[in-house]
Formats: structure tokens, sequence, C-alpha cells
């Protein structure tokens, strides 16, 4: 079982990025399940019902979300009705959306969970409260169990990934946009990162305007952040290999891409 997750679509420069690249990629490594964030995708905030289908169309098999889930105010319109969209679980009770999904390929069952971290990110529900909750309803279905957990501060996310290591097939971070070298197989079997990565504009500050993240550093004064609407993009992901009957995770390789070096690192 392989599974493909691209890291935090930004803009329409993200959105070329997975129109060009992610076909191709899934000719290069023939993935099972596809898995893309867009939870920045619209404008770098939030997600529209065309932006989740032409995911959909070039061959995304779920998106996930975040903090920016609910910024464009078309998303409460549709996300009950989109099978294969996923909002961070540990939301209140009675939010629109699901924060599990499952999909199945033959007699394989993948289950892909969505939480958000607390830590320098607005208070919700506890992410290892719900993910204890959600493991044990995937279990009764499946082994293979997928979690996007979007977080700000790297020591929430290695303590999830400690805390779920052998529960669930990975744990990948998402949020900060810079793809982190920590890659690994933790000791029970769960491929962990920090941070996928982004996949938008490349000489961008975080896949926004350079110059107004940098006034907003030196005067400490407000400043609106715009994605670039031109300039080089990038690609950030990661390939999974998992054991099919355990659950357990194999191997786990970065992919990162840029219009400078078009090729895969791994």
């Amino acid at each position: 079982m392989d599974i493909l997750f691209v890291g935090d679509v930004v803009g329409s420069p993200g959105r070329e990025m997975i129109k060009d690249y992610l076909p191709l990629l899934k000719r290069k490594y023939r993935p099972h399940v596809t898995i893309v964030n867009g939870e920045n995708a619209a404008g770098g905030r939030g997600i529209t019902e065309q932006i989740y289908k032409q995911f959909l169309e070039a061959g995304a098999n779920v998106v996930t979300l975040g903090n920016h889930a609910w910024d464009n105010k078309g998303i409460f319109e549709f996300i009950d009705t989109a099978k294969y969209l996923v909002r961070p679980a540990n939301f209140p009770e009675n939010t629109p959306g699901k924060g599990l999904i499952f999909i199945r390929l033959n007699s394989i069952e993948v289950a892909v969970i969505n939480l958000q971290g607390r830590t320098f990110m607005p208070p919700l529900d506890c992410p290892f409260t719900k993910a204890d909750e959600l493991i044990t309803l995937a279990k009764k279905r499946t082994n293979i169990i997928f979690v996007d957990f979007h977080a700000e501060a790297t020591s929430e996310k290695q303590a999830m990934g400690w805390y779920l290591d052998g529960k669930v097939s990975a744990v990948i971070g998402t949020h900060t946009h810079v793809q982190t070298a920590d890659n690994r197989i933790l000791p029970n079997g769960t491929a962990y990162m920090s941070d996928v990565g982004m996949t938008g504009p490349y000489d961008g500050i975080l896949g926004m305007e350079k110059e107004a993240v940098i006034k907003k550093f030196i005067t400490a004064l407000p400043a609106r952040f715009e994605v670039p609407k031109s300039g080089r993009k990038q690609l950030s992901a990661c390939i999974i290999n998992i054991d099919d009957q355990s659950g357990k995770a194999v191997n786990i390789k970065t992919i990162l891409i840029n219009d400078d070096q078009p090729m895969y690192n791994e």
C-alpha cells in the first residue's frame, strides 16, 4: 500500500503545480491513495467547491483541511456532501463536515484522519483525545490509518507522532509550509514527518509575497498578505509504503519539485 501526500496547496500557483505535476507523480509512484491538503488553495485562505473538485479531477482521492477551513464561507454550502473532504476532527461537536473518512481499494480500506494542534493555534478540543476516539472507530474496519496533523509547534507534532506510534500508519505534519528533513519510521511502525511542506510560490515567504511579510517584521504594523501572482513555484510531498496487513509503515520518502529543479528529491 503506497500513499502519496501533497502538502498545503497555496493559491493559484499551488493549484497549477497540482494540475501539472500530480498526474506525473501518480504515473511515477503509482500510489494506491493520493491525499492533498487544500486549506490554503483559494487565494491562500480556505477552499471552494470548484477547487475541491479540481483536485479530485487531477487525481486526489482525499482533500484535507486545517485552521483556514472556514475562510471561504461557501464551504458551508458543500462540506457536508463532499465525500472526500476532511476537516480537523477536534472542532467542537456539531461542526459541519467530517474529521474521519474511509477510502476503499478492492478489499482494503484506508482511514484518513485530520487533526489540528492547539499550541499557538485557536483553542480546540484535545487532538490527542480525539485521535484515540477516532482510531478506536477506524480499527474496527482497517489497520491502515493516515493522520494529517495540522499544527504549528514541532514539539506538539513530535508528541503526536510518539503518542500514536504503533497505533496508526503515518502522522504527517502540515501548516508550517516548510518541508522538514526528519522523515522516518518510528520504532513501532508509524511513519513520521514534522511537516510535508508547501505547494505554491517558491520565492515568497510561506506562500505569501515576501515584501509585505518583511515589512511587517521591520515595522510591527499590520500588513495584508497576498499570494504572488507570478514567479517560480514548488510542490512538496511524501510517499509512504505501508504493509497491507499490519498497517505498519515500511518506508517514507520526501518529494520536492521546483521550477529550477523539476526532478524528484528522494
